[in-house]
């Protein structure tokens, strides 16, 4: 929650209007908090245990996406926020990378992702990761809708994969590197470097 409200601060500082409006802020806080609560959030902690980003997968949003994009092929990505002590060292292009790796592993063809209708620069910071956009969706009572989504074989950073790290709430398995903690996805590669 605290890279949330960093995130707020920080967006505000470049022009934006994401994230600004208190009462959807409160609703899409307590979206989140179920999906943490459901084991769907994960975090990267450096080596020395701080928290330097998280990202969360849901459920197919049916505001958006529809049966003719078959949704069950695809990985929906939500919440990726990366802290500011952590900014510049592409450590979201690795989460994004690393979220592509668990779709493949699930047999799934897609990322895809849903951003805010008017933040431009996210915009193309995902089309420069190799999302393509699909289409732009504005129901009245969302302000997110920007809908895009990148093939899961198209990887940013393959030579840099996050690991997965211990599951909250176990001990650390021996040789582990900190990485992305959550709930278990699978073995990822033994030599990924230290966040």
């Amino acid at each position: 929650m605290a890279l949330r409200t960093e995130a707020e601060s920080w967006l505000g500082s470049k022009g934006t209007d994401q994230w600004s409006d208190p009462e959807t802020g409160a609703k899409a806080i307590t979206k989140w908090r179920g999906s943490i609560d459901e084991g769907r959030a994960w975090v990267v902690e450096s080596a020395s245990g701080a928290i330097l980003a998280t990202v969360s997968r849901g459920p197919v949003d049916r505001d958006f996406w529809t049966d003719d994009d078959h949704p069950e092929s695809a990985l929906y990505l939500y919440k990726l926020i990366v802290g500011r002590s952590a900014a510049g060292r592409r450590l979201g292009e690795r989460i994004v990378d690393w979220t592509s790796r668990l779709a493949a592993m699930e047999g799934r063809d897609w990322v895809r992702i849903d951003t805010w209708r008017t933040n431009t620069g996210l915009h193309s910071y995902y089309e420069r990761l190799g999302f393509d956009h699909v289409r732009t969706e504005a129901p009245s009572h969302r302000r997110s809708g920007w809908l895009a989504q990148r093939p899961v074989r198209v990887l940013s950073l393959p030579e840099t994969p996050l690991a997965v790290g211990q599951a909250v709430g176990e001990s650390h398995r021996p040789g582990a590197v900190p990485g992305a903690r959550g709930p278990s996805v699978g073995q990822e590669p033994a030599a990924a470097p230290e966040v």
